[in-house]
């Protein structure tokens, strides 16, 4: 199904004529109102008219995360605060949070390309639409929402956390979509498990995940435990929040970039050199449309590629890469680069592991160190002669040999996969945290 198919099918060279014409007008306009974009322009030597094409756009330097810090909180706004009508951030979690505003006109183009993502995802008008994103200053919630009323779902604004709640409002109201993180999703399918409700008795069909990284191997663990088609979708606050790009229902290879609104490229992380189309590297964007906060080669830190080849669903716009990680959450161990989705694909070839993991690097030592450590499923556990402890604990015998098997079959994997050596340390079931939003997957210790 197209939300609006006049535009998700437009030919490419008239989709090119409409980016260029836009990008013109956005450079203009930060050229004229953000001091930090005039000066930026001037040490490269090049003006807004100096653009003769697209591809002079590389002519133009980066937007980094950094800037944003540097600038905050209204320093790279291109219009005066009355006419903003919303105010998004960043967790901050790493120093300053990233704030972003939206005019009147951002909120609607926001809402348009999410029920563009929704519609490529099978979603219909007066679906049942239960929405477990965050609500708040996290893009994710308020972006999905606006986007499935304007294409006259009904939703149900549960946001995040209180599972047992999600449970019995999936089952009661009669969702058909579900949208939140795939570690969430997760979750809601474990407490299914639980509470012996099987995947028939609700009516979800599609869940639409993002926020964060996941590999083919989680969504067909999602699918297999939840009974749903699962599709990938993108976006981050900087840009506009969810609805970036979005896989079709029909293709499941790869996210339609809306590229009437969002102008991609893929460059080098280290050389910021513009990468042919299928090479993977940095996802670079720049706005067209938008009025507030309108960014300009704004380095993501996603690693993924871009790809304009025809997809069966008839959609023109190109198609992003599964993102495989971000650069500044890859791991550097021992000299070798390790992205923590990596790990989560070989555990999820291993049928005695759960999908529920963390990943230690000991820095403390000499030479750091990589733990995995992976929850093992109810099954091996039984199996491996496991014990229930008074107060609900449970405790797996390390030394049995089911566990040293396992233990080196996993151990082995990720040694052909990364090509380094990982300690494995298999947990019971239920023993690694959960997540009722962004699952931290990754700790380090210095």
């Amino acid at each position: 199904m197209y939300w609006n198919q006049q535009v998700e099918t437009m030919p490419r060279e008239q989709l090119r004529a409409l980016q260029f014409e836009r990008l013109r007008t956005t450079l203009e306009m930060v050229y004229e109102r953000v001091p930090f974009y005039r000066e930026r322009f001037r040490q490269a030597g090049v003006s807004p008219g100096d653009l003769r094409s697209l591809e002079d756009l590389q002519r133009i330097p980066f937007t980094f995360k950094s800037d944003l810090r540097d600038n905050y909180p209204f320093g790279l706004f291109a219009c005066p605060l009355n006419e903003v009508v919303r105010i998004h951030a960043s967790s901050g979690t790493r120093g300053k949070p990233t704030i972003v505003g939206y005019t009147r006109s951002d909120i609607g183009v926001w809402a348009e390309v999410c029920a563009r993502s929704l519609a490529a995802a099978g979603v219909c008008p007066g679906d049942i639409v239960h929405n477990a994103y965050g609500y708040g200053l996290f893009t994710g919630g308020l972006g999905i929402h606006y986007g499935a009323e304007l294409m006259g779902c009904t939703v149900v604004p549960v946001s995040g956390g209180n599972t047992p709640r999600q449970v019995l409002l999936l089952k009661d109201l009669g969702a058909r979509v579900l949208t939140c993180t795939p570690s969430y999703a997760l979750n809601i399918a474990e407490y299914l498990q639980q509470a012996g409700i099987k995947p028939g008795d609700l009516k979800l069909k599609y869940g639409v995940f993002g926020a964060e990284p996941w590999t083919e191997q989680m969504r067909a663990e999602i699918e297999g435990r939840l009974g749903i088609t699962a599709l990938d979708i993108y976006g981050l606050s900087e840009i506009i929040g969810p609805g970036v790009s979005i896989e079709c229902v029909e293709g499941r290879n790869g996210l339609h970039v809306w590229e009437d609104h969002f102008l991609v490229e893929v460059v080098d992380p280290d050389t910021g050199e513009v990468l042919p189309e299928g090479r993977e590297g940095e996802l670079t964007f720049t706005n067209l449309t938008k009025e507030a906060f309108p960014l300009v080669r704004y380095r993501t830190g996603d690693v993924a590629s871009f790809t304009t080849e025809p997809c069966p669903c008839g959609r023109t716009h190109g198609r992003m890469s599964r993102v495989k990680g971000r650069t500044d959450d890859m791991l550097v161990v021992r000299g070798v680069n390790v992205f923590p989705s990596e790990i989560e694909r070989v555990i999820l070839t291993h049928p005695e592991l759960s999908p529920y993991y963390q990943i230690v690097v000991d820095r403390t030592r000499h030479m750091p160190q990589l733990w995995v450590n992976a929850e093992v499923t109810e099954e091996f556990f039984r199996m491996a002669g496991g014990a229930a402890l008074p107060g609900e604990l449970q405790e797996l015998d390390a030394e049995s040999v089911p566990v040293k098997r396992l233990s080196r079959k996993l151990q082995e994997s990720l040694l052909a996969m990364l090509s380094l050596h990982a300690h494995i340390r298999l947990m019971p079931p239920g023993s690694v945290p959960r997540s009722e939003g962004k699952a931290v997957r990754v700790i380090e210790r210095r």
